[in-house]
């Protein structure tokens, strides 16, 4: 269901569930959404069984911890679960890179579900993009 993002293909339906989300549902520009680090991070994405795109997110290094970044699941697939599979998926990833901690800057209204999948929160309040985040962290060891 969720696999490394490892070519093209793979990489534009990542690339489309961020547009989708992020751009058309949150009105984030997309000049803001695809960055410098896309060829830097690695990304993972979900296929459902049918084969349809539906959830994506990606990490990379910052100062020796995998920041996770871009979680995206398309809305008819969100409240099935997927969620915590999906953020299961990028921390085994994480691990099998060497790392031994991951934070994340999660929007407010997702504060909560990240601490139900372990994750703490630090830090104030910020604005990123005109949408309230806080950064979270998890140990994975």
């Amino acid at each position: 269901m969720f696999e490394i993002v490892i070519n093209e293909k793979m990489m534009n339906d990542a690339l489309d569930i961020r547009k989708e989300v992020f751009v058309e549902e949150q009105d984030v520009p997309i000049e803001n959404e695809i960055d410098e680090f896309e060829t830097i991070a690695t990304h993972i994405i979900g296929y459902d069984q049918h084969g349809t795109p539906f959830a994506t997110a990606r990490f990379r290094n910052v100062d020796n911890v995998a920041k996770i970044e871009r979680v995206a699941i398309l809305k008819q697939y969100r409240k099935h679960g997927y969620g915590k599979q999906l953020m299961q998926a990028i921390e085994h990833a994480t691990v099998d890179e060497g790392y031994n901690t991951v934070k994340l800057n999660a929007q407010c209204h997702a504060q909560a579900f990240y601490e139900s999948i372990g994750y703490l929160s630090y830090g104030s309040v910020f604005l990123e993009e005109g949408i309230e985040h806080i950064t979270m962290k998890k140990s994975l060891k």
